[in-house]
């Protein structure tokens, strides 16, 4: 079953149990998929990988939305975001441990030949790639810089 059948199964669950956030928060996962599925050449489908990488672009604006609410001192509307970030993250892969990613730095690193920090554009590229879906882009690049310098 593809990540948006489940999505859809999914509102109708949150109906169900009259659960406001997850029911508000899945329509607007299943709003964004229907624009990506209907824009041009998307061919009426969205692969289970584009759907991912979608919903980990409205993560990271759920959580960037949450430190600016905190840091204006409105804590229910940051409370909010999160609590729709979380509904969201159900349908991601799980997110690799800093120590997993630094491993995989690591093995990254000695396969690209890296050794200064000037290297790490060679090092980000690689490693977006093969951790996509499984890191964020900010924890990646800080670890690079970490075992860079």
């Amino acid at each position: 079953m593809e990540l948006y059948d489940i999505i859809s199964n999914d509102i109708k669950e949150a109906m169900k149990a009259k659960d406001k956030v997850a029911l508000d928060t899945l329509r607007n996962i299943k709003k964004v998929l229907l624009e990506a599925k209907t824009a041009p050449g998307a061919g009426d489908t969205v692969s289970d990988e584009t759907a991912i990488k979608i919903i980990q672009k409205l993560v990271k604006q759920g959580k960037e939305s949450a430190e600016l609410f905190q840091s204006q001192n409105r804590a229910e509307l940051a409370a909010e975001e999160l609590a729709q970030v979380a509904v969201m993250e159900k349908y991601l892969p799980k997110q690799m441990s800093e120590e997993e990613i630094a491993a995989a730095l690591k093995e990254i690193i000695a396969q690209v030949g890296a050794d200064k920090p000037q290297d790490m554009g060679k090092v980000m590229g690689v490693a977006t790639k093969q951790l996509a879906g499984k890191a964020d882009g900010k924890t990646i690049s800080a670890i690079v810089k970490q075992l860079l310098a």
